[in-house]
C-alpha cells in the first residue's frame, strides 16, 4: 500500500522549478516530462458571420454548430474548456461583416483568440438572386463572386492585422436554392465555384482551413433544413459540426496543443 502525505504546499513547486531530484524525497520519481494533457488549457474561440453562427434554425437556439463543436473539443484531453464567443448577425454580408470587424469589443476578442471560424456568403449569393430575379443569369453570379471575394480577402487581412497567428476556420457555402430555384440548373455548379474562389483565398493565407459542407447537403438523405427552407435545422448543424471538428482534429488541434 502507498500512502501519499501531501503538506500545504503546493505538490508541483519542486515540477515547475524543474528540481525533479527533491520529488525522490516523497518516494515518486518523475521518469520523463509530463505531457501537456496534464494540465488541460481553455481555449479561446472567435465565431463570427451570418446566421450559421449565430445558429437561426437551432430549436435549442443555443449557437447551431457551435454546441456540438463544443461537445467534441472538450473531449480533447488537453483541453479544460472551449470557450466561445459569438459573433454570428442573422443576414449578414461579406461588407457588413467586414464593417463589423472595425468594432472594438471583436477586435479585443479576435486579438485574444487561439481559433477563428467564419460563416460568411451566403447572403451575399441570396442578394444576387433578389437583385436580379426576373431576370437571373449565369453572369450576375459571377459578377456576385468577384465582389464576394474581394471582400472575403478584406476579412482575413483585417483578421490578421488584429491576431497574425490564430487559425483561421471558413466554413463553405451550401445549396439550399434548388427547393425554390428548380429551373436554375447551374446552382450547384455556381455555389461550387463560389467555394472555390473562397478556398483559393484561405490557401494564400498559410495558417487557414476551407471546410467543404456542400456534399452534405445533396447527398444526405435525411432533411437537413429549418422549415424555412434555407437554415440548417439541429441535425443539419450537428453535420456542419462534425464536418469542422474532422478538420480540427486532422490538421488544427495538434498545432494548439504545442
Amino acid at each position: 500500500m502507498i500512502i501519499l502525505l501531501l503538506g500545504a504546499c503546493n505538490p508541483f513547486d519542486n515540477l515547475q522549478k524543474g528540481n525533479f531530484h527533491n520529488v525522490r524525497k516523497t518516494g515518486l520519481e518523475i521518469k520523463e516530462a509530463l505531457p501537456v494533457s496534464f494540465f488541460p488549457r481553455e481555449l479561446a474561440i472567435v465565431a463570427a458571420g451570418d446566421s450559421l453562427t449565430q445558429g437561426v434554425g437551432d430549436s435549442r437556439k443555443s449557437g447551431g454548430y457551435i454546441r456540438y463543436l463544443e461537445e467534441s473539443l472538450e473531449k480533447e484531453t488537453f483541453i479544460r474548456k472551449a470557450s466561445f464567443e459569438n459573433f454570428g448577425v442573422r443576414g449578414n454580408r461579406s461588407d457588413q461583416l467586414l464593417k463589423r470587424l472595425e468594432n472594438k469589443t471583436l477586435q479585443s476578442s479576435i486579438k485574444e483568440a487561439d481559433l477563428i471560424i467564419l460563416t460568411i456568403g451566403g447572403n451575399d449569393l441570396m442578394e444576387v438572386i433578389k437583385a436580379n430575379f426576373s431576370n437571373l443569369r449565369l453572369d450576375h453570379f459571377q459578377i456576385g463572386q468577384k465582389v464576394f471575394a474581394e471582400q472575403l480577402q478584406d476579412i482575413f487581412s483585417t483578421l490578421r492585422h488584429s491576431n497574425p497567428n490564430a487559425p483561421i476556420v471558413l466554413v463553405g457555402l451550401y445549396n439550399p436554392f434548388f427547393t425554390w430555384f428548380a429551373d436554375v440548373a447551374e446552382m450547384n455548379q455556381i455555389v461550387d465555384a463560389w467555394n472555390g474562389e473562397s478556398k483559393s483565398i484561405v490557401e494564400q493565407d498559410g495558417n487557414a482551413y476551407f471546410v467543404d459542407i456542400h456534399d452534405l447537403f445533396l447527398s444526405n438523405g435525411e432533411i437537413l433544413l429549418y422549415t424555412d427552407y434555407f437554415h440548417p435545422n439541429d441535425r443539419g448543424y450537428q453535420l456542419i459540426a462534425d464536418r469542422i471538428y474532422e478538420l480540427l482534429d486532422e490538421q488544427v488541434l495538434d498545432s494548439l496543443n504545442d
